[in-house]
């Protein structure tokens, strides 16, 4: 007899079925594992065999083939072991026949019997419910399930034994409640910052339209301080947003107890990241910083400390809002559609701009030109805004607290940001939210300039030479400051402060 039990294997965010064929029959005592597992799913064997004796189930004395097929694709993870347990028991008749043809399951086994949270629930879960099924998970990861929609019958058993009391009927499990992250605190607000009124300015703009920003001057101006405070300022996540980061965050299994929340993700990795942890990789091509900033922001500090290798690798997900991510054995797609934000120094020392200052280094415009070199121009002119942020007045530093904070701020952008999600849905581009994700075939449509502000586009755009990806980039900014001043024609006043930010990006 061969006893089946539905799971599934990872591909990026997407979940693949898995068929597990358990058969028990006479021959050779051994417990033999096939179907291209790694080398976590073939330790499951002896955690399977531990977790069925504490439950008080012997493996019987025969030649046990366990088979996870498709056979040609790679198996990885240790969510294996749940399916496989419960595929052993159904061949032995500890559990009836039938009773797990209508679930996918997944879950591993601690030694004593008890079932330990893994990574990817939300995912299986979504899958389940496409192919009519419903899902076996581990408790703690039940509340992540159950996100998948009220419909799906999700089972989240502590242990082998309460699973099994479940299907005899001798025991009931309540379906498990959605969570939301408790306990998060207030985000940093504007009203901390002190002048740099023109740099709130620009952050302003940069979240009504997920412009990405390039801040670059001297230390201790607050150009982290500006950064940390992105966030206050951001819309909460749609529930499609919030659904498309919540499957990414749980195959990094970063959802603690399975609860979801709609903040949008903050990224803020150290400059010794490699390629491969900022883009994805790794031996299991595990994804990557940009996706884990997807819809959120992406904050690299010290941006020319990076490596180039690392920083050039982020051009292609800019634009296409995806990354792939190819190995010898796998190959797997992540989204990526990230707000990235950028701070720097003028030079390694810092201070190469201060009036009167001489860099003991060498020549100050040497000095720069050095370290910015590290910088490659395709990279810089991604940037849809580059602003310089000069160092804090003591006068400034004075003075009382502003009466604006991220409360009357976000308001703002929230309105601009519906604007033009109104607008993209009546073009039936519903997939697209902001103007930083807008087509340029697109953009030229809904920013196109007045009289005045053609004839200002043009000459501009011969005399700084700028890119094509510049000139649509500059009508994405100006785009977005009409939404905030509520006028639906781009005017010369527009473009002009467009073009005034793109400084050093140009």
């Amino acid at each position: 007899m061969v006893s089946r039990v539905a799971t599934v294997a990872f591909e990026g965010i997407e979940a693949r079925p898995v068929d597990v064929q358990v058969q028990v029959a006479a021959g050779s005592v051994a417990f033999v594992l096939v179907g291209l597992p790694d080398k976590a799913v073939a330790e499951s064997r002896e955690r399977v065999r531990a977790a069925l004796t504490a439950s008080g189930l012997a493996l019987p004395a025969k030649r046990i083939i366990v088979n996870l097929a498709p056979a040609d694709m790679p198996k990885e993870g240790s969510h294996f072991d749940l399916p496989i347990a419960l595929g052993i028991m159904a061949a032995i008749g500890a559990l009836p026949s039938d009773a797990l043809a209508g679930y996918c399951v997944l879950g591993e086994l601690a030694l004593d019997g008890t079932i330990s949270p893994v990574a990817g629930v939300l995912p299986a879960a979504i899958a389940a419910q496409g192919r009519g099924l419903g899902l076996i998970c581990p408790y703690r990861s039940g509340p992540e399930a159950a996100w998948a929609g009220g419909d799906l019958d999700v089972l989240a058993p502590q242990s082998l034994i309460q699973l099994a009391n479940h299907f005899k009927g001798t025991q009931v499990m309540r379906r498990p409640d959605p969570a939301i992250r408790a306990g998060e605190g207030g985000l940093p607000d504007l009203r901390d910052i002190k002048g740099q009124e023109s740099a709130k300015r620009v952050l302003e703009i940069a979240a009504a339209g997920g412009h990405h920003l390039l801040m670059n001057g001297p230390p201790g101006a607050g150009k982290s301080m500006l950064a940390a405070r992105l966030p206050s300022i951001l819309p909460r996540l749609s529930p499609r947003e919030l659904l498309e980061v919540s499957m990414v965050h749980s195959i990094a299994g970063l959802l603690a107890d399975g609860a979801l929340t709609d903040r949008r993700p903050f990224r803020s990795p150290h400059h010794s990241a490699s390629m491969a942890a900022l883009t994805g990789g790794g031996l299991h091509a595990r994804p990557g910083e940009v996706s884990l900033a997807h819809h959120g922001v992406l904050f690299l500090d010290e941006l020319p400390e990076f490596s180039p290798q690392a920083l050039d690798s982020l051009r292609q997900p800019i634009e296409t809002g995806e990354v792939n991510v190819s190995r010898a054995n796998t190959r797997a797609t992540y989204p990526a559609r990230f707000q990235l934000v950028a701070a720097m120094n003028p030079c390694r020392c810092g201070h190469a701009l201060d009036p009167g200052y001489t860099c003991k280094r060498a020549p100050n415009d040497k000095c720069i030109a050095q370290y910015q070199a590290k910088l490659s121009g395709p990279l810089l002119d991604r940037f849809d805004l580059s602003i310089e942020v000069p160092a804090v007045d003591l006068a400034d530093l004075l003075l009382p607290a502003p009466t604006e904070g991220s409360t009357e701020v976000l308001k703002r952008v929230e309105t601009a940001r519906a604007v033009q999600v109104a607008r993209f849905e009546a073009l039936g581009k519903a997939d697209i939210r902001t103007n930083s994700a807008a087509t340029a075939a697109l953009i030229e449509e809904i920013a196109r300039p007045d009289k005045d502000g053609t004839a200002l586009l043009r000459d501009a755009a011969e005399r700084l030479k700028l890119t094509a990806r510049a000139f649509h980039r500059v009508l994405k900014v100006a785009r977005t400051l009409a939404d905030l001043d509520g006028e639906a024609q781009v005017r010369r006043h527009h473009l002009a402060e467009a073009l005034s930010l793109r400084g050093r990006a140009v």
